[in-house]
């Protein structure tokens, strides 16, 4: 896993996941087979020498929005969904050691004993020697969605790309589920996705990515081998850039 691969357009990538696409379509939690599917897929990247951190979210258990619509305050609503996502960093991290690839899963919150406290130079440090690293309680604070953490923890890493996961096939103009026909777009700037409010991300998110250079990709994380593809240079989905790059 230490050799690059020559023909590959990205040598380090982040993927943000939600934590939907751990879950079954009709129950919360975490879906063994999905799971399964899911960090195979990651994977199958990393055994091909692809440096790959993941950031995952927490939305098969807890969602800080809805908690607050039933009542929570909303920083200790955030804080739970913060704890839920270490569960779902672990569930991944012996997915991947069952791959037999080494993992690290580090932590924004300091939990000695269960998980790494996050060190941008240790994580850069674990994927240079083939470490699938895993980066789970977002950025430590409340009111910031994982969205912010991914491109935060992209820009530490030096990563080449943000690649995010979801269930349609790029960034379209309207809602591609509610609108069969909405147009799906190849390439936009992070102005573009600001201008006409797109909802690829959250703003702060994007922002950060516009602002240090960081190229995003939006894809179908269900469309197997999707992410070899991106690697190496194929245009999956929507690729989101500066208009200088």
């Amino acid at each position: 896993m230490d050799k690059k691969s020559a023909q590959a357009r990205y040598q380090r990538i982040l993927v943000k996941l939600s934590g939907e696409a751990l879950q079954s379509d009709s129950q919360l939690g975490i879906h063994a087979e999905q799971l399964e599917k899911i960090c195979q897929e990651i994977a199958s990247v990393a055994k091909r020498g692809t440096e790959v951190a993941v950031v995952v979210g927490a939305g098969n258990f807890i969602r800080g929005a809805d908690l607050c619509a039933n009542g929570f305050d909303r920083i200790t609503a955030d804080q739970m969904g913060m704890l839920a996502t270490v569960i779902n960093g672990l569930a991944m991290q012996d997915a991947f050691l069952k791959e037999g690839i080494p993992t690290l899963v580090m932590s924004a919150l300091p939990m000695p004993g269960l998980v790494d406290c996050n060190n941008r130079l240790k994580a850069k440090e674990a994927l240079a020697q083939g470490k699938i690293v895993i980066f789970v309680a977002g950025t430590g604070n409340p009111l910031v969605t994982t969205d912010s953490a991914a491109a935060l923890r992209g820009i530490e890493i030096d990563a080449d790309i943000v690649l995010k996961a979801t269930k349609v096939d790029g960034v379209f103009a309207s809602d591609p589920i509610k609108n069969p026909k909405a147009e799906r777009y190849d390439v936009l700037t992070y102005d573009d996705v600001l201008e006409q409010r797109l909802g690829v991300m959250d703003l702060n998110a994007i922002l950060l990515c516009r602002d240090h250079g960081l190229p995003l990709r939006v894809f179908n994380m269900n469309q197997q081998g999707a992410i070899q593809r991106i690697v190496m240079g194929e245009k999956v989905g929507t690729l989101i850039e500066r208009k200088d790059a």
